[in-house]
């Protein structure tokens, strides 16, 4: 007796990602549809946490790079840029981020924006593209929320995937590439955890050599250019940031991270974090089973990006733009070697959850996308315990030929 189809067919694969996007792309027209004099009817500007960037790029271009640092020096210059913004953007990022902002501000600031978030997406799209391509994928993309948080929030998400997704694009056959892709992740150190443990454990010594020297050198550059100052304002702020991330000031639903949804629960500081650890230890060791275990590199793509966010106690609902990766990694795995129980929904439900998060988390207590992302890691796990086994062609309901168009990567 032949397996019942799926209820992810051919149609649905066509028509729903095409309404995601159509609303989200209506909710951005209205977003600015509705501005008046820059920002929101919220009173944030436009693009809203670019402004940290244009800023500490203006600050820089000014000699006063190591000011930046400082939430009341930056907040002046961010109010002379919009002056009708009523928020204020803290800028926390090292000396290596430094490098990629600092001429933006010799454009004007919506042009800035559109350059920065054009490039990046460009950059998002072209890497993409190496997992899984042909115009029903697109789509997908097009359709998927993180992508749009993203867009909207002005942010670098764009960015540090499409230098991730490279990078372990690039380990297979040009290792040293590779390493030079993880040691640019100095732009968020944060986000780069996993791929130490991941390369220890694939014994990928010449990767993780040239990745240690790339990051030095990068550090080195910044430094030098911006001055020492600057690396010490910035180490100085991190226990601002800590402080913030404990007390609530940044906001706990919009954080996708075990200590976020505890304190969102009330549980104590010391207590989040406690459980935070234990859950990061759970997730650094499925990187290491994974990429100790299999020779998958969809597999172990799809395990390095999921557990990065379960490791950073500090990560936004902009980050899950690289959620596009490991999903589409686990698409590709799915059609080639079939699909394990609960796989395709549990997709469904990570790609669409970015955007429903923030209110999710208010009405539950409980951070729905933290629940998404550890169940998502284990399913990766499961495969390379449990194989899948290939499903029977005349079982296939249409619904891979459409979503594959003109192919995906090997």
């Amino acid at each position: 007796m032949k397996e019942a189809l799926h209820w992810i067919s051919e149609q649905r694969l066509k028509v729903y990602p095409r309404m995601v996007f159509v609303v989200m792309l209506a909710v951005a027209l209205g977003w600015f549809h509705g501005a008046k004099n820059g920002v929101d009817s919220r009173g944030k500007p436009l693009g809203y946490d670019f402004i940290t960037y244009f800023a500490a790029s203006k600050m820089a271009l000014n000699g006063h790079a190591a000011q930046a640092y400082s939430v009341t020096a930056i907040a002046k210059v961010e109010h002379a840029i919009v002056p009708a913004s009523a928020e204020t953007f803290a800028w926390y990022y090292p000396p290596t981020f430094y490098l990629v902002v600092w001429p933006l501000a010799l454009m004007p600031y919506f042009l800035a924006l559109f350059v920065f978030l054009g490039l990046g997406l460009a950059a998002y799209v072209i890497v993409l593209r190496k997992v899984i391509r042909g115009p029903q994928a697109m789509w997908c993309l097009a359709g998927f929320s993180g992508l749009w948080l993203n867009l909207l929030q002005g942010q670098n998400g764009f960015l540090t995937a499409a230098v991730a997704g490279a990078a372990l694009l690039a380990m297979e056959e040009q290792p040293a590439l590779a390493g030079v892709l993880v040691g640019l992740m100095a732009i968020k150190p944060h986000l780069a955890l996993m791929f130490p443990v991941a390369l220890i454990a694939a014994r990928m010594w010449k990767t993780l050599a040239v990745a240690a020297v790339t990051t030095a050198v990068f550090l080195g550059l910044g430094t030098g250019a911006l001055g020492l100052a600057t690396l010490k304002a910035c180490l100085g702020s991190f226990g601002t940031a800590r402080m913030y991330l404990e007390d609530g000031s940044l906001p706990w639903v919009k954080m996708p991270t075990v200590f976020a949804m505890l304190r969102t629960a009330h549980v104590p500081v010391a207590a989040a974090y406690a459980v935070h650890v234990l859950v990061a230890l759970g997730a650094t060791l499925a990187v290491w089973r994974v990429w100790s275990r299999s020779t998958d590199w969809k597999l172990r793509g799809a395990a390095l990006m999921t557990a990065t966010f379960l490791v950073s106690p500090y990560i936004f609902d902009y980050d899950m733009a690289w959620l596009a990766f490991p999903t589409a990694w686990m698409v590709v795995a799915g059609l080639r070697d079939g699909w394990l129980r609960g796989e395709r929904e549990m997709l469904v439900i990570v790609r669409i959850l970015p955007m429903l998060m923030p209110l999710l988390a208010m009405e539950l207590v409980v951070q729905p996308a933290v629940l998404a992302l550890i169940a998502l890691l284990w399913m990766v796990v499961r495969r390379v315990e449990h194989p899948a086994v290939a499903v029977d062609a005349a079982q296939v309901n249409g619904a891979e030929a459409v979503l594959l168009g003109d192919g995906v990567s090997a």
